[in-house]
């Protein structure tokens, strides 16, 4: 099976406009996630999945930089976005990350592609953010291109088209076969996305302390490293995420 994962990038993020391309050691944030996410093994591709906008002519710029696939579609219809993306780089699954997670983990990434690729006949979709356990911004979720095409042709409120699993998970949960993906701890307390300004001062901060500019750190021990330093979780701590 070929997967792809394909990350839904676009400048005109309204809590914190162009956030994808705002530097974190020295980079484009989105430049810092692909390099992470290029280190999945269960990963044989990755698309940037961006929108028809001129101002995203840069991500695509990037998405070219880095050597990675781009596709370009509706801003909002970001599920047809999806379903694009899907059909043009062939994929057979679907792994789908926003732009917003520049700790990212590969492995934590594999582990949901492999969940769900290990379960053919019991698993429409994969993901870790059924039940939260891990922080927030290691949000990793995968479905068969069936899954995502049948979602595609059903899907008609304006919540389903504009996030990509909403149908699945909140319309019509019945339609699909789950399974969740949990760590082994509860860390869901800690918020490593970026949608505020005082979120990118904390990653940029985890960015600096521990040199992940230039090295690679696993999640265990960025997670280490953050519970050692509570200073570090009180920076975005009173950030409330949106709400669809």
């Amino acid at each position: 099976m070929r997967r792809v994962c394909i990350v839904q990038a676009r400048t005109t993020s309204t809590r914190l406009p162009g956030k994808v391309l705002m530097d974190v050691a020295g980079r484009p944030m989105l430049t810092q996630q692909l390099k992470r996410l290029k280190q999945c093994r269960a990963i044989d591709d990755i698309t940037v999945a961006t929108t028809l906008n001129d101002a995203d002519d840069p991500i695509v710029a990037l998405a070219r930089g880095e050597d990675v696939r781009w596709f370009r579609g509706s801003e909002y219809d970001v599920l047809s976005r999806y379903v694009g993306a899907a059909r043009e780089s062939s994929a057979d699954i679907a792994v789908r990350i926003t732009s917003d997670c520049p700790l990212i983990d590969p492995e934590e990434t594999d582990r949901v592609v492999l969940e769900l690729e290990s379960h053919t006949d019991k698993c429409d979709y994969a993901a870790n953010t059924v039940e939260r356990t891990f922080p927030r911004g290691l949000d990793v979720e995968a479905f068969f291109r069936d899954t995502l095409e049948r979602i595609g042709r059903v899907a008609r409120s304006s919540p389903a088209r504009e996030h990509v699993t909403f149908f699945l998970l909140q319309e019509r949960p019945d339609l699909f076969l789950v399974r969740s993906v949990k760590d082994v701890q509860d860390n869901s307390d800690l918020r490593w996305t970026v949608d505020t300004p005082e979120d990118l001062v904390l990653i940029r901060q985890v960015y600096e302390d521990l040199d992940l500019g230039l090295r690679f750190m696993s999640y265990r021990t960025i997670l280490a490293y953050v519970r050692q330093h509570p200073t570090l979780m009180a920076i975005n701590a009173a950030v409330k995420q949106k709400q669809v």
